[in-house]
């Protein structure tokens, strides 16, 4: 069996997954909703994703200075308390989904049909070379 450390993937998470970690770090029930590495990774998958596309959407409604060296665009929006709850907002709601909809005993990784799907793939694709 894999160990739980052993399946995490390395993930290009900046700024967003800076976003995501500052927003988690001040917000405690955000870890206790995600308390297993199971729920973790999904979290963090579906979180930076979900930042991005509300980013991106405050980005196009809205207005911003041009880059003058000093703060980025999402700096920018993230300044406005408005936007930065909403972004706030979207990161709990993932974790109350990902609570929600994922048991903190659930595994990690495809379950053994799927294993033995892929090996019957891979003996037959081996058998045409």
């Amino acid at each position: 069996m894999t160990r739980p450390d052993e399946v995490w993937i390395p993930l290009v998470d900046e700024p967003i997954g800076t976003i995501v970690a500052q927003i988690q770090a001040e917000q405690a029930e955000i870890g206790e909703l995600v308390d297993s590495p199971q729920r973790l990774l999904a979290f963090k998958t579906f979180a930076y994703i979900r930042v991005g596309l509300v980013l991106g959407e405050l980005l196009v409604e809205n207005d911003i200075e041009p880059y003058n060296g000093s703060g980025t665009w999402i700096e920018q929006l993230l300044s406005n308390p408005e936007y930065r709850a909403r972004v706030v907002e979207e990161v709990k709601t993932v974790a109350e989904e990902v609570a929600r909809d994922i048991p903190p005993e659930a595994p990690v990784g495809p379950d053994e049909a799927a294993r033995e799907r892929f090996r019957d793939f891979a003996r037959r694709r081996l058998e045409l070379s």
